[in-house]
Protein backbone atom coordinates (compact mmCIF):
# COMPACT_ATOMS: atom_id res chain seq x y z
CA UNK A 1 0.00 0.00 0.00
CA UNK A 2 1.21 3.46 -0.92
CA UNK A 3 1.54 6.14 1.51
CA UNK A 4 -0.79 8.04 -0.24
CA UNK A 5 -3.32 5.27 0.32
CA UNK A 6 -2.69 4.58 3.90
CA UNK A 7 -3.34 8.62 4.52
CA UNK A 8 -6.69 8.33 2.73
CA UNK A 9 -7.66 5.43 4.79
CA UNK A 10 -6.80 7.15 7.80
CA UNK A 11 -8.41 10.31 6.86
CA UNK A 12 -11.76 8.12 5.92
CA UNK A 13 -11.57 6.27 9.43
CA UNK A 14 -11.08 10.06 11.18
CA UNK A 15 -14.38 11.18 9.13
CA UNK A 16 -16.34 7.81 10.11
CA UNK A 17 -15.31 8.36 13.99
CA UNK A 18 -16.31 12.15 13.84
CA UNK A 19 -19.56 11.25 12.75
CA UNK A 20 -19.87 8.51 14.99
CA UNK A 21 -19.29 10.70 17.85
CA UNK A 22 -21.80 13.03 16.83
CA UNK A 23 -24.57 10.34 16.24
CA UNK A 24 -24.03 9.11 19.64
CA UNK A 25 -24.09 12.68 21.24
CA UNK A 26 -27.24 13.16 19.55
CA UNK A 27 -28.87 10.08 20.92
CA UNK A 28 -27.83 10.47 24.40
CA UNK A 29 -29.03 13.72 24.46
CA UNK A 30 -31.96 12.50 23.23
CA UNK A 31 -32.37 10.18 26.04
CA UNK A 32 -31.48 12.55 28.37
CA UNK A 33 -33.96 14.80 27.09
CA UNK A 34 -36.76 11.70 27.03
CA UNK A 35 -35.84 11.06 30.79
CA UNK A 36 -36.75 14.78 31.77
CA UNK A 37 -39.28 16.59 29.62
CA UNK A 38 -42.89 15.70 29.38
CA UNK A 39 -44.62 14.82 25.96
CA UNK A 40 -45.17 17.58 24.04
CA UNK A 41 -48.89 18.55 23.38
CA UNK A 42 -50.74 16.38 20.20
CA UNK A 43 -52.62 19.11 17.95
CA UNK A 44 -56.39 18.81 18.56
CA UNK A 45 -58.46 17.29 16.26
CA UNK A 46 -60.84 19.90 15.58
CA UNK A 47 -57.48 22.71 15.13
CA UNK A 48 -58.52 22.94 11.73
CA UNK A 49 -62.12 24.42 12.04
CA UNK A 50 -61.05 27.24 13.99
CA UNK A 51 -60.36 30.48 12.34
CA UNK A 52 -56.75 31.42 11.55
CA UNK A 53 -56.10 35.06 14.01
CA UNK A 54 -53.78 35.64 11.32
CA UNK A 55 -52.89 34.78 7.78
CA UNK A 56 -50.69 31.59 7.89
CA UNK A 57 -47.06 32.22 6.85
CA UNK A 58 -44.33 29.96 5.23
CA UNK A 59 -40.65 29.98 6.26
CA UNK A 60 -38.44 27.68 8.71
CA UNK A 61 -38.57 25.60 11.65
CA UNK A 62 -35.87 27.07 13.07
CA UNK A 63 -35.73 24.60 16.38
CA UNK A 64 -37.15 24.57 20.14
CA UNK A 65 -34.04 25.14 23.03
CA UNK A 66 -34.46 25.20 27.01
CA UNK A 67 -35.55 29.06 27.67
CA UNK A 68 -32.31 31.23 28.48
CA UNK A 69 -30.02 28.86 26.15
CA UNK A 70 -30.01 29.51 22.31
CA UNK A 71 -27.41 26.75 21.54
CA UNK A 72 -29.01 23.97 23.69
CA UNK A 73 -31.44 22.04 21.71
CA UNK A 74 -34.48 19.98 22.02
CA UNK A 75 -33.48 16.44 19.96
CA UNK A 76 -36.28 14.37 21.33
CA UNK A 77 -38.35 13.16 18.50
CA UNK A 78 -38.13 14.91 15.61
CA UNK A 79 -38.17 18.26 17.72
CA UNK A 80 -34.50 18.79 16.93
CA UNK A 81 -34.65 18.62 12.93
CA UNK A 82 -34.87 22.11 11.08
CA UNK A 83 -37.52 21.55 8.55
CA UNK A 84 -39.47 24.25 5.89
CA UNK A 85 -43.00 24.86 7.70
CA UNK A 86 -46.10 26.61 8.23
CA UNK A 87 -47.30 28.49 11.24
CA UNK A 88 -51.09 28.95 11.75
CA UNK A 89 -52.18 31.13 14.60
CA UNK A 90 -55.36 30.33 16.25
CA UNK A 91 -57.43 31.73 19.25
CA UNK A 92 -56.86 28.12 20.88
CA UNK A 93 -52.58 28.00 19.72
CA UNK A 94 -49.55 28.20 17.53
CA UNK A 95 -50.05 25.13 15.36
CA UNK A 96 -46.05 24.67 12.91
CA UNK A 97 -46.67 22.04 10.36
CA UNK A 98 -43.13 21.11 9.53
CA UNK A 99 -42.30 19.35 6.26
CA UNK A 100 -40.92 15.61 7.03
CA UNK A 101 -41.44 15.73 10.02
CA UNK A 102 -44.74 15.98 12.76
CA UNK A 103 -46.44 19.34 13.74
CA UNK A 104 -45.88 21.28 16.83
CA UNK A 105 -48.31 22.42 18.41
CA UNK A 106 -47.97 25.09 21.07
CA UNK A 107 -51.67 25.47 23.01
CA UNK A 108 -52.03 29.40 23.86
CA UNK A 109 -52.41 28.72 27.31
CA UNK A 110 -48.63 27.82 27.60
CA UNK A 111 -47.26 30.76 25.86
CA UNK A 112 -45.30 32.67 27.99
CA UNK A 113 -43.77 35.74 25.85
CA UNK A 114 -42.78 36.19 22.21
CA UNK A 115 -39.82 38.32 20.48
CA UNK A 116 -38.78 38.74 17.64
CA UNK A 117 -34.85 38.01 17.67
CA UNK A 118 -31.67 37.11 15.93
CA UNK A 119 -30.17 33.67 17.21
CA UNK A 120 -31.71 30.16 18.60
CA UNK A 121 -30.81 26.34 18.59
CA UNK A 122 -27.16 27.37 16.76
CA UNK A 123 -28.67 29.50 14.20
CA UNK A 124 -28.17 33.20 13.38
CA UNK A 125 -29.52 35.85 11.08
CA UNK A 126 -29.66 39.48 10.42
CA UNK A 127 -31.09 41.62 12.18
CA UNK A 128 -34.49 40.78 14.28
CA UNK A 129 -35.67 37.80 11.98
CA UNK A 130 -36.69 35.55 13.41
CA UNK A 131 -40.32 34.93 15.91
CA UNK A 132 -39.23 33.29 19.07
CA UNK A 133 -42.05 32.25 21.07
CA UNK A 134 -41.33 31.07 24.80
CA UNK A 135 -43.74 28.29 26.28
CA UNK A 136 -44.37 26.30 29.01
CA UNK A 137 -43.82 22.47 28.77
CA UNK A 138 -44.76 20.63 32.24
CA UNK A 139 -41.74 22.12 34.47
CA UNK A 140 -39.57 23.24 31.36
CA UNK A 141 -39.63 26.47 29.77
CA UNK A 142 -38.83 26.54 26.19
CA UNK A 143 -38.10 28.81 22.98
CA UNK A 144 -39.27 28.07 19.74
CA UNK A 145 -37.96 29.60 16.11
CA UNK A 146 -39.17 30.09 13.13
CA UNK A 147 -38.16 32.45 10.46
CA UNK A 148 -40.63 33.16 8.04
CA UNK A 149 -40.11 33.86 4.38
CA UNK A 150 -41.56 36.92 4.62
CA UNK A 151 -39.54 38.93 7.22
CA UNK A 152 -42.08 42.42 7.10
CA UNK A 153 -44.55 40.07 8.82
CA UNK A 154 -42.12 39.27 11.64
CA UNK A 155 -43.60 41.93 14.19
CA UNK A 156 -47.07 41.67 12.60
CA UNK A 157 -46.61 37.97 14.31
CA UNK A 158 -45.24 38.64 17.53
CA UNK A 159 -48.00 41.17 18.30
CA UNK A 160 -50.79 38.45 17.26
CA UNK A 161 -48.91 35.92 19.13
CA UNK A 162 -48.21 38.13 22.04
CA UNK A 163 -51.76 38.96 22.10
CA UNK A 164 -52.72 35.45 23.12
CA UNK A 165 -49.82 34.93 26.32
CA UNK A 166 -51.87 34.73 29.12
CA UNK A 167 -52.19 37.52 31.65
CA UNK A 168 -50.75 37.63 35.23
CA UNK A 169 -47.23 37.61 37.16
CA UNK A 170 -45.37 36.90 33.94
CA UNK A 171 -42.64 38.56 32.12
CA UNK A 172 -44.55 39.47 29.38
CA UNK A 173 -42.99 42.58 28.04
CA UNK A 174 -39.79 41.24 28.61
CA UNK A 175 -39.50 40.62 24.64
CA UNK A 176 -39.46 44.48 23.91
CA UNK A 177 -35.95 44.00 22.47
Amino acid sequence: MTERAIWVVVLIALAGLAMYGMRRGWVNRARRQRARLPEFPEVPEDVADEPELLAGTTGLYVGTTFDGDWQDRIVVGDVGHRAEASAHLRRSGLLVERTGASPLWIPSEQLRRVRVDRKLANKVVPGGGMLVVTWQLGEHVLDTGFRGDDKARQNEWADAVRALVPTGPSDRDEDQE
